[in-house]
């Protein structure tokens, strides 16, 4: 599995990259996150999977919620900034 490739790729759609930028205020749940993004909850779901695939985000049930959060907020920011570079 070639890691980077796989964040680049878990980034590389419009509601994944919503659902992360989102989670980097802080941890979320299902619930907050479809609200957040304006996506159906299958959607946030699939978008959810494969942003764990790739090692970005992190799920902790608590009951029967689960949250979301970045696994290591610096280097996700850090990776944003790359991609969002306008010079």
């Amino acid at each position: 599995m070639n890691y980077n490739l796989d964040v680049l790729k878990a980034l590389g759609d419009e509601t994944r990259l919503n659902i992360v930028l989102n989670l980097l205020e802080k941890g979320r749940s299902v619930l907050d996150i479809v609200s957040l993004v304006g996506k159906s909850q299958p959607n946030v779901s699939i978008g959810l999977k494969k942003l764990e695939h790739a090692k970005i985000i992190t799920a902790k049930k608590d009951g029967k919620r689960v949250f979301y959060s970045i696994i290591d907020k610096d280097r996700v920011e850090k990776i944003l900034e790359l991609i969002n570079d306008e010079n």
